[in-house]
């Protein structure tokens, strides 16, 4: 190797997990560092005057201040933004701190949002009740069918949200015909790849214009740190999320870009291991004679699962189930009789995870709906013992 070399050389068909270990990273630069510094500073120093009146270019080889830009979060940002096949990133302090940005950069007072229904709780209630201060309205539609997009828009209409999978259901939406409809009419889409991953899935090759992720889970990969993430190929895109970024200040702190980099390094080995689990325990809840009906897109009887085929190269370890006995007692009794997996929100992390929840205030528009629904996230202990610790709490 040249010892003039300060970046690994890294050719467009090197695998994923190169890119998760080299991309953007200049350790020659940093004294030769294996892993990069954390650059824990709110400000930087400029060699002169002339240089400091570049500070606002977008080619400047500096850096101003922490809440606009610092080297370790520009890392982390250069590989996300390779790994989800965009030209640009930009991290956020919390995986909300993303949806909103990308949220409010495609809206102004009296505009109209189209959103899956099943999406996060909290992205749904800033659409409905923190944006309806400014007149804004949004729609939530199934979206199984994308003509039930199509219907839902109107000529204000100028955001459609997307989640596939869903975060309930885990819903697989087939996102062509609607990113394809969006596009004709001026409308942006964004989709939260939070579940999949860019592992699993890539949404700006199959047309969305914008990518949000809770880095916070699967990302991040330890339950230790916060952050999120908007991906995007459009540079005029990219210029208003900066002055979205800016102005709310919600950026990635150094330290926490430096352990999401830390998780990056293991993303594929570990998105394998919830894959592998979190299959194993769907089919055998799928034979199960005490479980009514299972939610998971890898299985060959999902609804959507040829879609997942065509739009996914996965599955993580999220997905829910309900019982026969729809009562709450039923439930509370699975999830206390678990001994590997805790009770506990949130995923994405080594842990393995259950909660349970009402899904009939969720899911008034579906009759068929079950009342209650247990989701699970299968982390990274032993298959067998996940299987096993769901088997016994139903059958104890």
């Amino acid at each position: 190797m040249d010892g003039q070399r300060t970046a690994v050389d890294l050719r467009d068909e090197v695998g994923f997990e190169t890119l998760c270990m080299h991309y953007g990273e200049h350790r020659l630069a940093h004294g030769g560092a294996a892993a990069p510094p954390i650059y824990q500073t709110s400000t930087f120093i400029y060699p002169d005057a002339e240089a400091f009146d570049t500070r606002d270019r977008p080619d400047t080889p500096y850096f101003a201040y922490t809440r606009v830009s610092n080297p370790t979060t520009a890392i982390l940002e250069a590989k996300l933004a390779r790994l989800e096949r965009g030209t640009w990133a930009r991290c956020f302090s919390s995986g909300m701190g993303a949806i909103t940005a990308a949220i409010n950069l495609a809206l102004s007072t009296d505009a109209h949002v189209v959103a899956v229904s099943d999406c996060y709780q909290p992205t749904r209630r800033y659409l409905t009740r923190y944006l309806s201060r400014f007149n804004i309205q949004a729609s939530f539609v199934r979206g199984t069918d994308p003509a039930d997009f199509l219907a839902a828009l109107r000529d204000e209409t100028r955001l459609i949200y997307l989640e596939s999978p869903t975060t309930g259901r885990f819903d697989v939406i087939d996102l062509e015909p609607i990113v394809s409809a969006a596009r004709n009419r001026g409308i942006l889409t964004i989709l939260d790849n939070s579940w999949a991953t860019p592992y699993f899935q890539n949404p700006l090759e199959l047309g969305v214009d914008l990518v949000v992720h809770s880095a916070t889970k699967f990302i991040g990969g330890h339950s230790d740190t916060l952050g999120g993430v908007v991906v995007g190929r459009d540079e005029g895109l990219r210029r208003r999320l900066l002055e979205e970024a800016e102005l709310l200040g919600a950026s990635l702190d150094p330290l926490a870009a430096w352990l999401l980099l830390r998780g990056l390094r293991t993303l594929a080995l570990r998105m394998e291991q919830h894959q592998r689990s979190g299959l194993a325990i769907a089919r055998m809840l799928a034979e199960h004679p005490a479980v009514l009906r299972v939610y998971h897109p890898g299985l060959g009887s999902y609804a959507g699962h040829a879609v997942a085929r065509r739009q996914l190269r996965g599955y993580s370890g999220l997905f829910s189930f309900a019982l026969v006995d729809q009562s709450e007692q039923a439930v509370h009794r699975f999830m206390n009789r678990l001994k590997v997996f805790s009770i506990g929100c949130s995923w994405g992390g080594h842990e393995s995870l259950v909660v349970g929840g009402l899904a009939s205030k969720l899911f008034a528009d579906d009759p068929d709906q079950p009342a209650w629904l247990i989701r699970l996230h299968a982390g990274l202990e032993s298959t067998a013992d996940l299987v096993e610790d769901v088997r016994r709490a139903l059958e104890e």
